[in-house]
């Protein structure tokens, strides 16, 4: 086990943050590196125990699982959101790609693949909130279309973020 104390500075041994991830998340971003492997872990056993079931045909045993994995959706959109946009910020600002991205040959840019990432991922949590109602902060951002400017991408960010921040503090108050 390595002897790193996680700060908002250097959430993982090695990783520094950028002045506008310690600004967006500030004490957060320690949170944001606890994620990251939890998030990938959980999505691995539930796309197991998933697969599991369906070669058992247990269809019972499948229908527990959507539900959960269902029930459960927007905690992962929300906690998806952040950690994308956490990693965003730290490779700076600029711009996104192009909304129906078309694919050439042209390497894209990783900090711009990774922007645009969180914002399409913070859209399925605006969409989500949209559709069921479960917005935490209110004012939630129209839904990203094709044609998007950049500054609507940010906004479903920004969203995401609040969010994302409020479910932390109130769940430090418990």
């Amino acid at each position: 086990m390595s002897a790193h104390r996680a700060s908002p500075d250097e959430p993982w041994p090695g990783w520094s943050t950028s002045r506008a991830a310690q600004a967006a998340y500030g004490k957060h971003l320690v949170r944001i590196g606890e994620l990251i492997p939890a998030l990938l872990y959980s999505n691995v056993m539930d796309r197991r125990h998933l697969a599991s079931a369906h070669t058992a045909r247990d269809q019972d045993l499948i229908d527990f699982q959507v539900s959960n994995l269902a029930r459960e959706c927007r905690d992962d959109l929300l906690e998806t959101a952040a950690v994308l946009d956490a990693l965003a910020l730290c490779r700076g600002h600029g711009s996104y790609l192009p909304r129906p991205y078309q694919e050439d040959s042209n390497p894209v840019p990783k900090d711009v693949e990774l922007r645009t990432d969180a914002s399409d991922v913070a859209d399925e949590l605006v969409r989500h909130d949209h559709q069921h109602g479960t917005s935490t902060t209110g004012n939630i951002p129209s839904a990203l279309e094709n044609g998007c400017t950049d500054a609507e991408r940010d906004a479903v960010r920004v969203y995401a973020r609040r969010e994302w921040i409020t479910a932390q503090e109130r769940w430090n108050d418990i």
